[in-house]
């Protein structure tokens, strides 16, 4: 075997390499060793043989306990045995790690050998080291002289120039004072020669300077820095005397020569919210001042109660309120006033601020007061003026019954100062290029601080109206009927309440609000007065009571709609449409008071041209030609007019003189001129159906048209003014004269419906050609009825399936020639079906 001695004498590496080279030997082991083949690993049959072994098996847990173990042992009765079963199992142990160790011998060794190289190594690396730290001690010895002087000269040198500057600092800062003292003192023989601005400069460049360069201390400068403040003082109260000149007198070149000087100061933003909190105070002052009623009554004169006849509650005495009322206003027009100079002063400081740049810097002087993000001046101003108005208001309202009733009653007259100061603050502010001292936000805040006394005189508003709209229509008398003089009670309250808001759009809209609520009360109480049943609706005797109070009613809402309506002529487009709701439930409850009595006189005129089927059109001979009397159902026809004219319309049609001044058609006649088209639409529509007509049939029905016109005409309606449907009378009078050839081409069919024209032509066809009224076997009236719900499209088309049943049966007999009127009726219809596809395309 080889010692480790010799295996490293006998190695060349490791006399020839360096300490580093064989230190790194000590870690990565020669190749020879590397590359010997590695023993086995020790057997695992022992311990296999161990974990088998019940004696020995808990050794090999790692939860073993040797007091366990022994307890166990000795409880077993045979100890002995088990300490010498130990014994054995320890012999095994040694000899398997002899063994082990044996046969690993030659690696141990190699690594005893690295151990020793490693040893070697380190030994020469201390004395290296060791060689080192000798030379950096020779080195720190001879520097260590120079350094410390260098290191001394420096400080002189530093403590020179530190000096020199002080002394350079000192004497600039003592020039400019004394420059500083010498335009002082120029300018006190003249004062306003001072240049403020310049001596503003002076005085921040001489504290600027002292302050960078810590020049106090110095007796010098210390003497001249008192003197520079004092200075300082004046200054300041010069500028400020400047700026509140030209802030009141609306002079921008004061602001900005003040604005200059506290720029120049470097104290502009506080001076700035100094001024802007100054105004404030000043503005919650004067609103405080208008509402306190100890000052309003101490300035009254007055008794007992105190000068101003207010007792301690704030209610005026008796013979004080006047005085205390007259008061309050004036100190409201006060507060308006100074709130307006406020406003404009602000609104002025500002717009200087927006305006003005320093000459040297260029910098715009608001950009230094306020930052971004932060509101305006006059926005701040503003808010807090709003919001000590509102705080009062509302304490004011709370508080003081007598403040109270004075602001409530005289809303629109509070109303009108607030929207008079808005007005003002804007017109005088209203500049090109500049911001407004107020936004609209703004004005609806302040307008909103006295909501609470808007409320209150709706309220006061509505409550008026509506008691005087209960005791003229009480729930309890359904019987009774207002007077002409209660309604027009009403209608003048309503047109003092509107007259009374009318300085302001915004206002008036909100009483026409209100009046709205009390117009509904009225149709809805009328509707409630309103008598229904037979004898509302009976038309062949005289009115009845029932009647007589219906046509009362109409008249009464006829007239309440009438002078609402002028009273809003000249109001915006807006006020109709607030009144629409209202107006429209008056308009209808008075239609329905008469309604039902106009379309019962309806159906009555319609029974009574009904029976024009029941006449013989179809007579021939000169006697039937001659005779010049009216038909029996058209006598009882003018008979039914006529009766309705006197008994009726006489009470419900307004006289000429009052229709004229109305200048508008009322309900009435509007109902009476519906009546009469119908009438004239109705007669029109049955004539056509007349069927057969012979020719003196037809001048006995022109004398029945003659006679109706005059009827209508004189106990009606001026059928003139009746348009479409008189047209229709008019043509329909000379068309059943013309030959069937010529009614193609007649311009009279422009102003007939066509079914009128078609139905007429069923009188001039043969009989097997029947109308729908016979071909569905109805009745007169039941097709009247279904013709009221039809259109002259469909109307068409009924028309339409009787000329296809007709020439159904002509061919059946096997004939090629129709009756002239098949082709004209199927030439007109077709038109209309034409018309009526364009119109849906469209």
């Amino acid at each position: 075997m080889v010692s480790p001695a010799t295996a490293l004498q006998r190695s060349p590496t490791s006399n020839s390499s360096s300490p580093l080279h064989r230190l790194s030997t000590f870690k990565n082991p020669s190749s020879t060793a590397t590359a010997a083949s590695s023993p086995p690993p020790p057997p695992s049959s022992v311990i296999d043989s161990f974990a088998k072994d019940p004696i020995l098996s808990p050794f090999l847990s790692p939860s073993f306990s040797s007091t366990s173990f022994s307890s166990a042992a000795l409880s077993s009765g045979s100890p002995a045995s088990t300490a010498e079963h130990l014994l054995q199992a320890i012999r095994q142990l040694d000899s398997q790690l002899r063994s082990h160790v044996l046969s690993n011998h030659p690696l141990l060794l190699t690594q005893l050998s690295s151990l020793n190289n490693a040893e070697l190594s380190l030994s020469t690396l201390r004395s290296s080291i060791s060689s080192l730290q000798s030379s950096l001690r020779r080195v720190r010895s001879e520097l260590s002289e120079p350094h410390n002087s260098i290191l001394s000269k420096t400080v002189q040198l530093s403590n020179l120039h530190t000096t020199s500057e002080l002394l350079s600092h000192s004497i600039r800062a003592i020039r400019l004072s004394k420059k500083l003292r010498d335009l002082m003192a120029s300018a006190e023989a003249e004062p306003e020669k001072l240049d403020l601005a310049k001596a503003a400069q002076l005085h921040n460049d001489i504290l600027t300077l002292c302050e960078e360069y810590d020049l106090s201390g110095i007796d010098v400068v210390d003497e001249e820095l008192n003197a520079v403040r004092e200075i300082g003082s004046r200054l300041r109260s010069e500028a400020m005397k400047v700026s509140e000149r030209g802030m009141e007198g609306l002079n921008q070149a004061d602001v900005g020569t003040g604005l200059q000087v506290f720029y120049n100061l470097g104290e502009l933003r506080g001076t700035v919210e100094q001024l802007v909190n100054k105004y404030k105070g000043m503005g919650v002052k004067s609103v405080s001042v208008a509402l306190d009623m100890k000052a309003i009554s101490a300035g009254g004169g007055g008794g007992g109660f105190g000068p101003g006849g207010i007792r301690g509650s704030g209610t005026p005495q008796i013979g004080g309120s006047g005085k205390a009322r007259e008061a309050l206003w004036q100190r409201m027009g006060s507060c308006m006033d100074q709130l307006h100079s406020i406003m404009v002063a602000i609104w002025h400081l500002q717009r200087v601020l927006s305006k003005k740049r320093d000459p040297f810097t260029h910098v715009l002087l608001l950009d230094e007061v306020i930052k971004e993000g932060d509101p305006m001046l006059t926005d701040r101003v503003w808010e807090a003026l709003v919001k000590a108005f509102a705080t009062q208001m509302k304490s004011a309202f709370t508080a003081s019954s007598f403040v109270k009733e004075i602001f409530t009653n005289g809303y629109p007259k509070l109303f009108s100062m607030m929207e008079n100061l808005l007005e003002r603050i804007s017109s005088d502010t209203d500049v090109k290029g500049v911001l407004p001292a107020i936004t609209l936000e703004g004005k609806d805040q302040m307008v909103a601080a006295i909501e609470t006394f808007q409320m209150a005189f709706l309220a006061s508003c509505l409550s008026r109206l509506s008691d005087l709209v209960n005791s003229v229509f009480p729930v309890s008398g359904r019987g009774s009927i207002p007077s002409k003089e209660q309604i027009s009670r009403i209608l003048s309250r309503i047109q003092e309440e509107l007259e009374a808001a009318q300085l302001d759009a915004r206002l008036t809209l909100l009483v026409l609000r209100e009046i709205n609520k009390v117009l509904l009360l009225i149709a809805e109480r009328a509707e409630y007065q309103i008598s229904t049943g037979p004898e509302a609706r009976q038309v062949s005797a005289p009115a009845t009571p029932a009647q007589v109070k219906n046509f009362a009613l109409c008249q009464h809402l006829q007239e309440i709609h009438t002078r609402i309506t002028s009273m809003i002529t000249g109001l915006p487009t807006i006020a109709a449409d607030v009144l629409s709701p209202s107006l429209g439930a008056i308009y209808g409850v008075a239609c329905d008071s008469v309604t039902s009595l106009f379309q019962a006189m309806i159906d009555r005129l319609e029974s009574c041209i009904l029976q024009i089927h029941d006449q013989n059109f179809s007579a021939l001979g000169m006697d039937a030609a001659m005779d010049n009397n009216a038909s029996p159902y058209m006598e009882e026809l003018q008979k039914c007019i006529l009766h309705f004219r006197s008994e009726f319309l006489s009470r419900l049609l307004p006289s000429s003189a009052n229709a004229a001044t109305a200048g508008t058609e009322t309900i009435c006649t509007r109902l009476v001129r519906s009546m009469a088209s119908r009438v004239l639409i109705l007669f029109i529509r049955q004539a056509s159906l007349v069927r057969p007509l012979s020719e003196s049939g037809k001048l006995r029905m022109a004398r029945d048209m003659a006679e109706l016109e005059l009827a209508v005409g004189q106990n009606l309606f001026p059928v003139e003014q009746l348009g479409a449907p008189y047209r229709a009378l008019r043509a329909f009078r000379p068309l059943i004269f013309l030959e069937t050839s010529q009614l193609g081409a007649s311009p009279l069919l422009q102003d007939l419906p066509p079914s009128v024209i078609l139905h007429h032509l069923y009188s001039r066809g043969p009989e097997e050609l029947k109308s729908p009224l016979q071909r569905n076997k109805l009745t007169h009236l039941q097709y009247s009825l279904w013709l009221d719900s039809q259109g002259e499209d469909q109307i068409w088309k009924g028309i339409k399936a009787t000329l296809d049943d007709y020439a159904a049966r002509v061919r059946a007999r096997g004939d090629k020639e129709f009756s002239p009127v098949y082709p004209l009726m199927l030439r007109i219809g077709s038109s209309l079906s034409e018309t009526a596809t364009a119109s849906q395309k469209s």
